[in-house]
């Protein structure tokens, strides 16, 4: 697809506009090694086979994250819902994509999947079945300096993992950023809420949220970074407050997890966050107290850099962008330098100036 605007931009007239982030697929060699990190993060595990793993948050959701056995891990691709069959239709119009399909998962529906410029699977979801939502506990009572609230009461936070309450965005790297971002304003309609610039006003990030019209939507949903080839960053989960990540953190340590960064408050989407790696080194987030905006909310450009990460907490460390080299990342570097125009050896050296 050639560009003639410079991405990431509103489409006028997207193909559908997605109303949800459904789940998230992976690949795993060690369903066992899976389950356990994923349960002491607070996942509740729905279903587990000998092939097939799936788990949920409390939300009204059959389930958030996929786990399928495979020989070697990796990260597969996303749920999208969207509001109607029509919507499947058309997105079954496209270069690529499946016919319309009933889903085999629970929750049942329908299935469009599509692949993304930069390779990652994307499933468009219509017609699920309603799911129930799980009860966990409501926020702590917060007593400030203006309004005392808790009288005659103490504080005691349960001492287990967090419920996580739902699946809120996933952020991948991309050697194709400006068409992969094009692709997702124009065939699922997700708005940039702020973009992140080099120097020289090159766009590396993108914060992308649905258009949900009047209704306010997350900052972020899909978050998009200039990297050297396509690959996982990290995704993202809501519990209900500040102490439901501290506890994490607690309970993810006190299991032997490796911790990645946290606990500190994002710039951009300002959410209360921790980072956690799994057995296979991705990344996990614990958040909450996200920002949320409706549709008529304009971009954001603002400088990339290491301080724009977050407003307090821990500097964020060097090892949590640092690029996994493997002889099959570097030639696929290699490949990408010569064909993709949004990757130069200038900008390579301009992220690494800031990130490495």
């Amino acid at each position: 697809m050639k560009l003639t605007t410079t991405q990431p931009v509103r489409h006028p007239d997207p193909t559908t506009k997605a109303s949800a982030l459904a789940y998230l697929m992976f690949d795993r060699p060690d369903l066992e090694k899976a389950v356990q990190f994923l349960n002491d993060f607070g996942l509740r595990t729905v279903s587990r086979g000998e092939a097939l793993l799936l788990l949920r948050g409390t939300a009204a959701s059959h389930f958030c994250y996929v786990v399928r056995k495979a020989s070697k891990s990796r990260f597969v691709g996303f749920g999208l819902q969207v509001d109607n069959r029509a919507d499947l239709d058309a997105l079954a119009k496209l270069p690529g994509a499946s016919d319309v399909e009933r889903s085999p998962l629970p929750g049942g529906g329908y299935v469009v999947e599509l692949t993304d410029p930069s390779g990652f699977r994307v499933d468009a979801i219509w017609g699920q079945a309603p799911a129930a939502t799980l009860s966990h506990r409501p926020p702590l009572p917060f007593n400030s300096v203006d309004a005392a609230i808790r009288i005659n009461g103490t504080q005691r936070p349960p001492e287990h993992a967090p419920e996580i309450i739902r699946l809120g965005h996933i952020v991948l790297e991309l050697a194709d950023y400006q068409e992969t971002c094009a692709w997702y304003a124009q065939h699922f309609g997700l708005i940039p809420s702020d973009v992140q610039v080099l120097p020289d006003g090159s766009p590396v990030v993108a914060f992308m949220r649905l258009d949900l019209g009047d209704k306010p939507a997350d900052h972020h949903t899909l978050a998009l970074a200039q990297g050297f080839i396509p690959t996982y960053s990290h995704s993202a989960y809501e519990v209900v407050d500040a102490d439901a990540v501290g506890m994490g953190q607690r309970v993810l340590r006190e299991k032997g997890w490796t911790h990645a960064w946290g606990i500190g408050r994002h710039i951009l989407g300002s959410q209360i966050f921790d980072y956690w790696q799994d057995p296979w080194g991705d990344k996990h987030e614990h958040y909450c107290d996200g920002d949320l905006f409706t549709a008529e909310v304009p971009t954001g450009v603002h400088a990339v850099s290491r301080e724009a990460m977050a407003q307090w907490g821990p500097a964020m460390p060097r090892s949590f962008t640092k690029p996994r080299f493997t002889p099959a990342s570097v030639v696929a570097l290699l490949g990408n330098l010569r064909r993709s125009p949004d990757l130069t050896l200038s900008k390579l050296r301009a992220l690494a100036k800031i990130f490495a």
